[in-house]
């Protein structure tokens, strides 16, 4: 998910309670909540060596636990030497308490993405397999809308009271009603996935999804609703597969292919002969834009004559042609 989703969950769980059991509860869930995002790291090797590392082992049981560890270390060391609170309703400095925000911080950040169609490899280091639920879009319009209103409607009773001489509320409520909300989002599209196996959610529409179909021969997507008794095959986009050549053959072996196949669920990749060359393209269609040109999560490879390779590149950003 989004950076934004993960720090409104943690304010959400943080608001819901825990922010009352030990001092800097809030700042502890939001770092922890971000930080298997470290990662990120990587990009500044490249691309396909971000795509190689993402959602691994940082996004692990094992790492997400060493990771809120190491926060709940460093949080607490600070916290020490801070200064004392200016509120007396300030709860103390808890370790324990601490220790727990941050597990509950980063383990939220690991659901959350586990939860659409990208996916974790939750067994790093011992194992590279990946789980995804594919309920919703790595942005979710809807989950956003739930949290945002879950954490300001406190906000905006609390002007209204204040100005009427009324006792200001609480966030809790509002928190928990976020929560539950986004529990209930999951609950929803997880009975419309049911009904739509081998299929990924649409930005918006919790009932609209992608269906994937694979045969020998191609790769058919269609889109399906979950309120819908029949397919509408009239709509479906077929992909054909490649016809075997040297020039395919030699791409699928290069490293960034390799890395990029390793990731892929539905992979599929296209050849044209430039006239002085051959221009190798490879796609994931679970990631499939209805704009032509402009296609993300993308391998491109150009090839000489000879089949020498002359650059390899992959982009997470749509392109446009």
């Amino acid at each position: 998910m989004d950076n934004l989703t993960h720090t409104l969950t943690a304010l959400a769980i943080s608001q819901a309670g825990l922010n009352r059991k030990t001092r800097f509860a809030t700042l502890a869930l939001v770092i922890a909540g971000n930080i298997p995002d470290v990662d990120i790291v990587t990009a500044f090797v490249s691309s396909a060596r971000y795509l190689q590392d993402h959602r691994g082992v940082t996004h692990s049981i094992l790492g997400a636990t060493l990771l809120a560890g190491m926060v709940a270390g460093g949080i607490y060391a600070w916290g020490r030497r801070a200064p004392p609170p200016q509120k007396k309703t300030t709860p103390p400095l808890n370790l324990g308490w601490l220790a727990f925000c941050c597990w509950v911080g980063a383990a939220s950040h690991v659901l959350l993405d586990l939860t659409n169609a990208y996916g974790v490899r939750l067994l790093e280091p011992f194992s590279g397999r990946w789980f995804a639920w594919d309920i919703v879009s790595i942005v979710d319009p809807l989950l956003l809308i739930i949290l945002t209103v879950g954490l300001s409607a406190p906000l905006l009773f609390r002007i209204i009271s204040e100005e009427v001489g009324a006792r200001k509320p609480g966030f809790e409520k509002g928190a928990i009603v976020a929560l539950c909300g986004m529990a209930a989002l999951w609950g929803l599209r997880g009975f419309a996935h049911t009904r739509v196996v081998s299929a990924f959610p649409s930005t918006a529409n919790p009932f609209q999804w992608t269906g994937v179909a694979e045969t020998e021969s191609a790769i058919h997507i269609i889109p399906v609703n979950a309120l819908d008794s029949d397919i509408d095959m009239e709509r479906d986009r077929i992909f054909h597969k490649p016809e075997p050549s040297p020039a395919l053959t030699i791409a699928m072996k290069i490293p960034t292919a390799e890395v990029f196949l390793d990731f892929a669920r539905f992979p599929w990749a296209e050849v044209e002969d430039s006239g002085d060359g051959y221009d190798v393209k490879i796609l994931d269609l679970r990631f499939l834009s209805p704009f032509p040109g402009h296609q993300p999560f993308t391998v491109e490879i150009q090839l000489a004559k000879n089949l020498q390779v002359l650059s390899e590149s992959f982009s997470f950003i749509a392109k446009g042609d």
